[in-house]
């Protein structure tokens, strides 16, 4: 199981582990706008949202989505149906991971809710029925808030706020990207399969341009890495390959330079 680190910080002190692989590193994420991305009237038309491999049908309002320039785009050139309603078609995109972005555009946030302690100044998901923050991952499952999702095409589950990531990306919705890179940093008793299944998935829909959820995943494989160099898994998929573990041996190259550095400066 991986406890995510909270700060992702090596034993120099120093904030990011991977320097010389971006040039923004944003591991303390600054405070999120909870706000509503959305401030105009819902009196727009409805838009019908046919989404993912089972056509799963959502409804919204084109002017909620026209806060996504990807979605603005979409609207614009959807085809009308019978009943002269604008329908979009969204065939890649997971229902599930779908709704979260509705949720958000809606509201600000999707559930579970991140709140903030301001007395410990701690982050922590809202648990649904009560308002009180999660205690554990089988406690998120059993409340039908499972942290991972099952994607179309792939063998296994994905953290789902990676899915929500790599769709805002997408979309367009950075405070989006900011939030789910908050909730993922707060879930834990993850397997390193699912891990690595995650960290993969980021690669393959992220731009290489993107450096905030591929440095998390660094981060948090070399925080770990007494776990991860334990596993069967890891060294399968090290052996499978990708830019995901040339990625890691830059940013672990950097580590040590880190850690000779300060080594170098202590009296």
């Amino acid at each position: 199981m991986i406890q995510h680190p909270r700060g992702f910080k090596n034993r120099a002190g120093k904030e990011s582990l991977v320097k010389h692989l971006t040039k923004k590193r944003d591991s303390t994420l600054p405070n999120l706008d909870m706000a509503s991305p959305v401030e105009g009237s819902l009196t727009s038309p409805i838009v019908t949202l046919v989404v993912g491999r089972e056509q799963r049908l959502f409804a919204a309002h084109q002017d909620v989505l026209s806060a996504s320039p990807y979605l603005r785009n979409a609207c614009r050139t959807a085809s009308f149906d019978s009943a002269n309603t604008r329908r979009v078609v969204l065939s890649d995109e997971e229902p599930e991971a779908f709704s979260c972005i509705l949720e958000y555009l809606y509201k600000g946030d999707y559930s579970p809710r991140l709140l903030h302690d301001k007395k410990h100044d701690a982050w922590y998901l809202e648990r649904i029925e009560d308002g009180h923050p999660y205690q554990n991952p089988n406690e998120v499952e059993a409340r039908g808030q499972r942290p991972t999702i099952s994607v179309a095409g792939l063998d296994g589950l994905i953290l789902r706020e990676t899915v929500v990531y790599s769709y805002a990306e997408k979309y367009g919705l950075e405070e989006l990207k900011r939030l789910a890179l908050r909730k993922q940093g707060l879930q834990s008793g993850i397997e390193v399969a699912t891990v690595l299944r995650s960290a993969r998935f980021a690669y393959d829909n992220t731009p290489d341009s993107e450096s905030r959820l591929r440095a998390h995943y660094l981060a948090l494989i070399i925080q770990c890495r007494e776990t991860f160099k334990r596993s069967g898994t890891m060294q399968m998929e090290m052996e499978i390959g990708g830019k995901l573990f040339f990625d890691l041996f830059v940013a672990m190259c950097n580590h040590l330079d880190d850690l000779m550095d300060a080594t170098d400066g202590q009296p």
